[in-house]
């Protein structure tokens, strides 16, 4: 590559030289792109310097600016706006980037702003930028909402977007796209300013000024780059796309040429389950992970989910009361204030071990974390190796994680993450297209401050990836909708928020603004209420509907304490210390994510493998009725091509004999005894009649949520045939129905009960739709602005949420059925809760495979799981141990 020969990579080089660095090649070329005002996308593993690769690029380009006085020049404005998707790593960047500030001697200052940032912090911004603004994309759509907005990136050189992979795929990002469309294309008029004094200009700008440096002063057209950072994705160069969409332009994508160490161990149980089920393996192989506690500095203990979370928590401290005082817990329902200690002690190598969430899944930087241990199922590839990061978190560091099973079975997903860890098989992360709640917003956001004209607006949309396809009319129907509340709501005046003044389009009420304000932001989750001690206190907040089952005396668990609970007031749980051993752990919704395709691609060449190693010994044995439609090597992906590497290869990592499937023989060939190991291009199903029914357990490895769908669509397909009831149960492996008759699936039909054909329109009949539709048309109405979520300590709750999403729903559906918003809602529950895509995709698949029918005596290794998890639902006294129990006698 061609050398940065200026003077501000040559005093970068020094500083690094003074710390025995060097920079790595990816680093040099963004340094080099950066300085030259180019734009892209810089990929890197974790912990291998991709905050520098943008941040020092920003620094050269500022003293290749002003070589003379870069060290003594202060209040120059906005340079650098990053953008960050979680509130911790604000704190973490910027203490990074206050290092190399203060150690080059520079003047910049580094600023946050977050929720958490205060009032008089916000002000100050204002009547002065900071050279670096840390900030949320929430809280940067409240900095578009202010008047003259466009004054505070006036000397803006840079956008860089954090995390860009984490984003992408969510309204998170759509609205990261709106902001950049904003600020690339805003222009200040070259016009009306005036020198005050020798030092600075005052410019005036629609009513309004603001002081800034004659030093800083530049053409108004100048331009703006925009990088993305990103760790490793399936779609990198969609992902560039995306980003750079707004500015018309192609972009570049520099890639780091080395790759991160990852050492991947799996933590083995004593005795392999032959019956598993999910859950209770995890708390018994507990006292497996002290000796790794012990041995390391600090070790990030991953918990999928809140509720389990407070169990391990409990349990480690039970077992291991020496951790009290340097073990702790960290979620989002925590409040913030431990949250920050808990990461602050981390940072200072305080703490032997964290048990944590997805909230510190992303890039921050914990130097003392020596080793990560997964509990249960990643759920993806992308996700295991974000955490896996968080360990070893240098250039030249090795990152350890541990694979701790929740289930036996589960040891399959970590022999199948070893194999797509070594090949890079890493999701990709699909962009929203079309969201118009997201849109509504945005526009009431800027008609709260300046206004619009709205055909300069839609202009600068359409450069957006998410809305190129909007058309004109749709764009009229969203400009009726905020300014007459569309045709529906025409007669009623609270939906009439944007006034138009001499084609200019604005909100002048300060109630309908305040409102505005306050609710930006699109993520949208069920109503919280905080948990406070009666004695005062702040403990955190727990979601309305598990409160609303508890009784006064109830003892529950949050942040690591058992607490009872006394009464609900005001939105707020009083509660005091309890003593009990025994307490409830809450649940909160959302708690169970899905299989990703490529996780469920590697299981089943996984399972290809096992069924080589330990066949289908005895199938003869068993009633096994085939049809082969047609024989096929390889599978469709639905992302790309590469499935045929994936299957037609063998694992480089384990040599093709793993320790995981060799640990599973027991299982293995009990499973292959009573019934089938299914290959990967075949499709097992069980036909077991037990004292409860019939069951019928089918064995798609494609995640929960396509489960569920296809549980609904085969149930109704095969209430067609016969008059029959179901009820049906999923997990990411398989899902089972059950009914009180024989289930009329056999060789004559099988293939067109799974079939794609007419799929959309049985969909709509077998899962209703509409229901699901009318949930999520709650969330984009609050997104949209059509339903207020209550003034701070006076939250609307969550029944009334959705008692009033329904009545416009309904409102909608009958009088304006070609609402925007409710077509949303209906592609929304298609595309994100049914999965469709990925529905009609392993139909496909299905089509192509062999379709294997067993029909065992008993219930087998691979149907146990799923058989608990439906027992899970049922409501019962028994404790859910014991009924397991009865099962295996």
């Amino acid at each position: 590559m061609k050398q940065i020969k200026e003077k501000g990579f040559s005093i970068i080089k020094k500083w690094l030289d003074q710390k025995s660095r060097a920079p790595f090649l990816f680093q040099q070329q963004a340094w080099e792109l950066i300085s030259g005002g180019e734009s892209g996308l810089i990929n890197a593993p974790t912990g291998c310097g991709k905050t520098y690769a943008v941040f020092l690029g920003a620094v050269i380009q500022f003293i290749n600016e002003q070589p003379d006085d870069f060290s003594s020049v202060k209040n120059n404005g906005l340079r650098l706006l990053w953008i960050t998707p979680l509130r911790a790593l604000a704190k973490d960047i910027g203490r990074a980037m206050e290092e190399v500030i203060s150690e080059l001697g520079m003047q910049w200052q580094i600023g946050i702003r977050n929720g958490d940032t205060s009032v008089s912090e916000r002000q100050k911004q204002k009547r002065n930028m900071p050279e670096v603004l840390i900030i949320t994309p929430e809280s940067l759509h409240l900095l578009l909402a202010q008047k003259d907005h466009p004054l505070l990136f006036r000397h803006l050189k840079i956008i860089a977007v954090d995390e860009w992979h984490e984003l992408l795929g969510s309204k998170r990002g759509v609205q990261v796209e709106l902001a950049i469309a904003r600020i690339v294309n805003v222009r200040i008029p070259d016009t009306g300013y005036k020198i005050l004094d020798k030092g600075s200009i005052r410019f005036q700008y629609q009513g309004s000024s603001m002081k800034h440096p004659a030093s800083s002063i530049q053409d108004p057209v100048s331009g703006i780059s925009v990088w993305g950072i990103s760790a490793t994705i399936g779609n990198l160069e969609e992902a560039k796309d995306v980003l750079l969409s707004s500015l018309q332009i192609t972009g570049i994508i520099v890639s780091a040429d080395h790759s991160k160490k990852i050492r991947i161990e799996s933590i083995f149980p004593d005795e392999i389950e032959k019956y598993p089920w999910a859950g209770h393996l995890g708390i018994k192989l507990a006292d497996k992970i002290l000796p790794l506690i012990d041995k390391n500095r600090t070790t990030l203990i991953f918990i999928n989910t809140r509720g389990m979370s407070e169990r391990w928590y409990q349990h480690l401290l039970e077992i291991a009361p020496e951790l009290a005082g340097v073990l702790a817990l960290h979620h989002g329902s925590i409040e913030q204030e431990l949250r920050v200690w808990v990461e602050e002690a981390l940072h200072e190598g305080v703490l032997k071990a964290v048990v944590c969430t997805s909230s510190l899944d992303l890039g921050v930087d914990f130097r003392p974390v020596e080793t990560v241990i997964q509990v249960g199922s990643p759920k993806g590839v992308a996700r295991f190796l974000q955490r896996a990061g968080r360990s070893g978190h240098q250039p030249d560091a090795v990152s350890r994680i541990f694979f701790l099973p929740t289930h036996s079975l589960e040891l399959i997903e970590a022999a199948a993450l070893k194999e797509a860890v070594e090949i890079s098989f890493i999701e990709s992360r699909q962009p929203l297209l079309l969201c118009f709640d997201v849109l509504l917003q945005f526009m009431s956001t800027l008609a709260v401050s300046d206004g619009f004209y709205p055909d300069e607006l839609f202009e600068e949309i359409k450069k957006t990836f998410c809305f190129r396809d909007i058309t004109l009319a749709e764009w009229q129907q969203l400009l009726q909708f905020v300014t007459a509340g569309g045709v529906a709501l025409a007669q009623y005046d609270d939906f009439k928020k944007v006034e138009i003044i001499d084609g200019l389009y604005k909100i002048n009420n300060r109630r309908i603004a305040m409102r505005h304000r306050m609710h930006i932001g699109t993520i949208v989750s069920d109503s919280m209420v905080k948990v406070k001690f009666l004695s005062g206190g702040y403990i955190g907040v727990i979601e309305e509907y598990f409160i609303s089952r508890l009784q006064p005396g109830d003892v529950f668990t949050l942040a690591g304490r058992n607490l009872e609970f006394i009464v609900l007031k005001e939105m707020t749980a009083l509660v005091k210390k309890s003593n009990a051993k025994k307490s409830i752990v809450p649940s909160w919704e959302g708690g169970r994510m899905a299989l990703s395709a490529n996780l469920g691609i590697m299981l089943r060449k996984k399972l290809d493998e096992a069924a080589g190693m330990y066949g289908n010994k005895v199938e003869d044995e068993v009633e096994v009725e085939v049809e082969v439609k047609v024989e096929v090597k390889v599978e469709v992906s639905l992302d790309n091509q590469r499935d045929a590497a994936v299957i037609g290869g063998r694992s480089s990592v384990v040599g093709g004999r793993s320790k995981e499937l060799a640990a599973l023989k027991p299982l293995f060939e009990l499973q292959g005894s009573l019934s089938h190991i299914p290959k990967a291009n075949e499709l097992l199903v069980e036909h077991i009649e037990t004292k409860d029914g019939f069951h019928l357990f089918v064995y798609p490895f494609e995640g929960r949520l396509v489960h569920e769908a296809m549980a609904a669509i085969l149930a109704f397909r095969i209430s067609r045939i016969i008059p029959i009831t179901f009820s049906f149960a999923m997990n990411d492996y398989g899902f089972e129905l059950l009914s009180d008759q024989p289930i009329p699936l056999d060789d004559s039909n099988v293939y067109e009960l799974f079939s794609e054909e007419n799929l959309f329109g049985d969909i709509q009949k077998a899962v209703n739709a509409s229901e699901m539709a009318r949930r999520k048309f709650r969330d984009i109405a609050v997104i949209g602005g059509l339903i207020f979520q209550g003034m701070p300590g006076e939250a609307v709750k969550q029944r009334h949420l959705q008692s009033s999403a329904s009545l416009l729903f309904n409102v909608f559906s009958e009088y304006e059925p070609g609402n925007l918003l409710l077509r949303q809602a209906y592609h929304e529950v298609m595309d994100q809760q049914m999965e469709e895509q990925r529905l009609r995709s392993m139909l496909q698949r299905i089509q192509q495979s062999r379709i294997i029918i067993s029909y065992p005596k008993q219930l087998t290794p691979f149907c146990f799981p799923v058989k608990v998890d439906s027992m899970r639902e049922n409501i019962s006294s028994e404790k859910l141990e014991d009924r397991v129990r009865k099962l295996l006698v």
